[in-house]
């Protein structure tokens, strides 16, 4: 659990007294504090920036501007035409797009099957040399030729590899449910059904962990949990790093790959070891949600979060915040909840947890908030905050103790940019 004082809610109701809650608000020193320190944990091995994690240009341009970060991991394809043919706005009123494209190198995390965004992909020289497709069947194949038989730039893509562990055999799988392409065999055919279409380029392999790098290790309470899910971790991780060296190797033994993508945030010190990875792909680090204070390999501060304002008080022991419940994707769980961050001590209602138009909180810290103070929250997940606000206000603490907290009086709001819903771009 993240550490938390009276001072740190200090500094950020002194630097944002003069905003309305609700509002999203990122600490900016901790933002950057975190994209190095993921950027040292990963052995040299440059990080490909996931745009799921962050929605909001302004900050994923700083972090590919800092040592270790190259090329932009999108999730959809229509935000990667987005990225790779529009300019910054400098966000006044008139302006026109001042600065170039985000990057010329991205990758499209997931297969697309949006015919009328491969058209525009093919039609476009400059998106489509700065844009790779994934792919994990024939099928996808078929379909980006046939809505794209004559494109401007050979289409690139990237093969999608399974990476679950299945100790005994597909009964048993401990894994997203990703690609079907598990063996060497399978990646070298399909490899080879790319080269047979003279519209499309090999580009690249991808193997994403996701039992690995987005499944805590830990949970409060509960240590036997935590030394059986590092155990089948552990397991898991042998089995696919030989799995996956094999894999590229069968595919270079048909096409010059230009890289190999694999890990994420939550395992990032470790897939950079392997010698058949040449990127890591990850981004939820540098907001350091909810979710990444249970895994015991991550280190960083909390950078992202939202205020709520108390608007009522209904009895002792509870305050009633407006708004909240930003609920994160996956398993319906507690773990998806939101969390309750500033001032330290507050715990959900059993029967209400964080609503739509209302939040009541409970605990002792509860019956010291008056009508009108706000409460900082964290979410359970990074990125998806984004897809609740049209902004977020940056936050410079500027330590002087390199403690990375400040004096109340020395913070202050640097700057508010818009999130990808903003800039009216809802992808998902």
């Amino acid at each position: 659990m993240p550490h938390r004082t009276s001072r740190t809610r200090d500094i950020y109701d002194t630097a944002t007294a003069h905003l309305e809650p609700p509002f999203a608000a990122v600490d900016l020193t901790a933002f950057r504090a975190n994209a190095a320190g993921l950027a040292a944990r990963t052995n040299g091995v440059p990080i490909r920036l996931a745009s799921k994690s962050i929605r909001c240009r302004h900050l994923m341009r700083e972090a590919l501007a800092l040592p270790g970060y190259a090329g932009v991991l999108a999730f959809t394809l229509p935000e990667a035409i987005w990225l790779a043919t529009t300019g910054a706005s400098d966000d006044t009123e008139g302006a026109q797009d001042v600065e170039a494209p985000l990057t010329d190198d991205i990758l499209v995390a997931y297969p697309t099957v949006d015919t009328h965004a491969i058209a525009r992909l093919a039609a476009d020289p400059r998106a489509a040399s700065s844009i790779t497709l994934m792919v994990d069947d024939v099928a996808h194949l078929d379909l980006i030729t046939q809505a794209a038989p004559d494109p401007a730039h050979p289409i690139k893509v990237c093969i999608d590899v399974d990476t679950s562990w299945q100790p005994l055999g597909p009964r048993l799988r401990i894994g997203a449910h990703r690609s079907p392409i598990r063996t060497p065999a399978q990646a070298a055919a399909l490899a080879h059904a790319v080269t047979r279409r003279p519209n499309l380029l090999l580009d690249g392999v991808m193997a994403y962990e996701a039992q690995i790098a987005g499944v805590a290790d830990t949970q409060p309470g509960n240590p036997l949990y935590g030394r059986a899910m590092r155990w089948i971790q552990h397991q898991s991780r042998i089995e696919l790093a030989r799995r996956r060296a094999a894999i590229v190797g069968a595919v270079r033994d048909v096409a010059d790959i230009r890289f190999v993508n694999g890990g994420g945030t939550g395992s990032a010190h470790l897939t950079s070891r392997e010698r058949a990875v040449t990127e890591i792909g990850a981004g939820s680090g540098l907001f350091q949600p909810a979710l990444f204070d249970r895994f015991s390999g991550v280190t960083g501060r909390p950078a992202a979060f939202f205020a709520l304002p108390i608007v009522r008080r209904p009895g002792r022991g509870y305050a009633t915040a407006l708004g909240g419940g930003y609920v994160a994707s996956g398993p319906a769980t507690a773990a998806a909840l939101p969390q309750p961050y500033l001032p330290e001590g507050l715990a959900y209602s059993p029967n209400e947890g964080p609503g739509e138009t209302q939040t009541p909180l409970r605990g002792a810290a509860a019956d010291r908030l008056s009508i009108g103070d706000r409460v900082w929250m964290r979410h359970a997940k990074s990125g998806e905050l984004c897809e609740r606000f049209a902004e977020l206000h940056l936050i410079e603490t500027d330590p002087a103790d390199g403690s990375g907290t400040a004096a109340a009086g020395a913070s202050r709001v640097v700057g508010t940019v818009p999130t990808y819903r903003g800039e009216g771009r809802t992808f998902l």
